[in-house]
C-alpha cells in the first residue's frame, strides 16, 4: 500500500487495503453528534474500531479525540459508547486524557463552561513506544533529603536504587518533570469546521511513535496529523471521504 498519501474515500475502504499489523499510531478526531457538520456523511464506528484493531501493530496506539453534544438537557454519552466499542474490539483503554481548550461555547445558564474534550488512548497490548514529554516545571528542584519510609508491618522500606547510587539519603529532582494527562492548547481556525491544534497532534505523535513509523488518521479533515507526521519524520496515511476537505489537505501539505 502506498504511504504518505491521503485517500479520498471511506476509511473502511482505505483500511481494507492494509495488511494486518501495519499501523504504528493513529491520531484522529471523528465527527461527533451534531457538533460538527460533516457534509452529510455518516460513519460506522463499530466496524471502524474493529478495522483499526486489525491494522494496528502489536504495541501500537490509537488516540481518539471526541466530545459529546448536549441534547434536551443531557449529554449524549457518544464518547463513552465509542470507547466501549474499542474495548470490545480488543483494545486496552490505556489512558483517558483531557484536551483542555482555551476557548469554549457558552452553555445553558445551569451549567459550567465546557472546556474539554476526551483524548482516549487505546493500545493493542502494552504500548511499544512512550517518549515522555517532560515540560512540567517542578516546584522543588535539585537535591533534597528523603527519609526511608516504612511498610504497613512497620519494617523500614529500603532506599530506592537512585538513592543507593547517590550513596546518601539525598534524591535529585530534575528542573522539569513528566507532564500530566491534561493538555491545554489554543483552538485553531481554518477552512475546516473542526481543526484540532497542531501542537496536540505533534505531542501525541512524538509520545507514541518513533521516526520512520506510520501514522494514520482515519478522519484526516484538514490534514493536521499528516502535517505534524511529516514535520517529525514519520510517514503518514490519511482517509478523508469529503472531496472538498481533500482539497484543503493537498493545499496545506504542499507547504511541507
Amino acid at each position: 500500500m502506498e504511504i504518505n498519501v491521503n485517500y479520498n474515500e471511506s476509511n473502511l475502504d482505505t483500511m481494507a487495503k492494509m495488511p494486518d499489523n501495519f499501523i504504528d499510531l493513529t491520531v484522529t478526531s471523528p465527527p461527533y453528534d451534531n457538533l460538527r457538520t460533516y457534509n452529510g456523511y455518516s460513519f460506522d464506528f463499530e466496524n471502524i474500531a474493529k478495522e483499526l484493531y486489525r491494522v494496528t501493530k502489536d504495541g501500537g496506539v490509537v488516540v481518539w479525540i471526541v466530545a459529546d453534544q448536549t441534547v434536551n438537557g443531557s449529554e449524549s454519552c457518544t464518547s463513552f459508547r465509542q470507547a466501549l466499542k474499542f474495548v470490545d474490539a480488543g483494545f486496552n483503554l490505556h489512558d483517558t486524557m483531557i484536551y483542555h481548550k482555551a476557548g469554549f461555547p457558552f452553555p445553558e445558564k445551569t451549567r459550567y463552561n465546557p472546556v474539554f474534550e476526551y483524548m482516549f488512548v487505546f493500545s493493542k497490548e502494552k504500548p511499544k513506544t512512550f517518549n515522555k514529554i517532560k515540560d512540567r516545571e517542578n516546584i522543588v528542584k535539585g537535591f533534597r533529603k528523603v527519609s526511608n519510609s516504612r511498610f504497613k508491618n512497620g519494617k523500614i522500606r529500603d532506599k530506592t536504587k537512585e538513592q543507593r547510587t547517590l550513596g546518601n539519603s539525598d534524591l535529585f529532582v530534575d528542573d522539569f518533570g513528566m507532564r500530566y494527562n491534561i493538555w491545554k492548547f489554543t483552538t485553531e481556525r481554518g477552512n475546516h469546521p473542526a481543526i484540532f491544534p497542531s501542537d496536540l497532534a505533534n505531542d501525541h505523535i512524538i509520545s507514541w511513535s518513533n521516526e520512520g513509523d506510520i501514522v494514520y488518521d482515519c478522519f484526516m479533515g484538514s490534514g493536521t496529523t499528516a502535517k505534524m507526521a511529516k514535520l517529525n519524520n514519520r510517514n503518514y496515511i490519511g482517509s478523508e471521504i469529503s472531496e472538498e476537505y481533500c482539497g484543503i489537505i493537498e493545499k496545506r501539505l504542499t507547504q511541507y
